[in-house]
């Protein structure tokens, strides 16, 4: 792999893991579900060229159509935003939801076991355990016991975040931009009822935000999402994905590098037990995937 794309890599996974203050920053001053739309609203303009409509069925031949499978994954996708954007809202140790949040990944391995039959063994069987048991730890931690509520928050996007993945899986030829804009554009109408419902006069306030907040929502929908997971499809046409995903396993510990520098919040010794459980669980899950696919 050339020097150049790993550093490039390396960026992605900065991007990313800055994401978090981003978002933080961002629903300390906007209402959370409001946040997340404005967040779809920058990224759409950007992802409107690129739109196609997707006809015909997925790769495998079966029903359902892809545009009904884009749909589909946009507004699970906006429903898991919209839950991690809440959990920021009310979450003090950003730690401990970048740990929580790394579920999506044994959760999309538990689904592809469900519903494609799948088949693992015993080192991805462990992964799955030390995931899940390290943020069992989190949840005992006396220190971030106010967080329990933001920590049920995550999982719950993460669960949803892999029922969206699952469903992109069985697309076939579709542009990253064009998918994430039809993502974008299903999830808008979801999250701004949502807002107007349970976030009464967020819209309008907005006059009276101050412009920081617009930029942190700006960074989150181009910086970390749009050229973020560009540059990722960019790469994975370029090298193999088993290649590809040990440059990615960084981005948890770079944030939660980035929030206690950032917030000062306390990193208590089970939170180290229970995050290095969950890194290590989606780091075996990661690379051994990535080997059976590229194999």
């Amino acid at each position: 792999m050339r020097p150049i794309h790993i550093l490039a890599m390396l960026g992605i996974c900065l991007l990313w893991a800055a994401n978090i203050v981003a978002i933080k920053q961002a629903v300390d001053v906007v209402p959370p579900l409001l946040a997340v739309a404005l967040r779809y609203v920058v990224m759409l303009p950007v992802c409107l060229p690129f739109m196609r409509w997707q006809p015909g069925p997925p790769a495998d031949g079966r029903p359902p159509a892809q545009m009904t499978l884009v749909i589909a994954s946009g507004l699970l996708l906006g429903l898991s935003f919209g839950l991690g954007g809440v959990a920021f809202a009310y979450a003090v140790n950003l730690s401990a939801l970048a740990i929580a949040g790394q579920l999506g990944v044994p959760f999309s391995l538990l689904l592809a076991i469900l519903f494609f039959r799948e088949r693992i063994h015993w080192r991805r069987t462990l992964g799955i355990f030390l995931s899940f048991a390290g943020v069992a730890i989190l949840v005992f931690d006396p220190r971030i016991v106010d967080e329990r509520v933001a920590l049920l928050l995550t999982v719950a996007g993460a669960f949803l975040w892999a029922a969206s993945t699952l469903l992109i899986r069985r697309l076939s030829g579709v542009h990253v931009l064009s998918l994430m804009g039809w993502q974008s554009l299903v999830s808008l109408p979801l999250l701004l009822l949502a807002s107007l419902v349970l976030e009464p006069g967020a819209l309008a306030a907005l006059p009276d935000v101050p412009l920081s907040a617009f930029g942190w929502i700006a960074y989150s929908g181009l910086l970390s999402s749009l050229v973020g997971h560009a540059g990722m499809a960019w790469m994975l046409q370029r090298y193999p994905v088993s290649t590809i995903t040990p440059l990615t396993l960084p981005t948890p510990l770079l944030s939660i590098i980035i929030a206690t520098l950032v917030y000062g919040t306390p990193v208590t010794p089970l939170m180290i037990l229970g995050g290095l459980l969950t890194l290590t669980g989606v780091a075996i899950i990661a690379l051994r995937t990535a080997s059976r696919a590229s194999a």
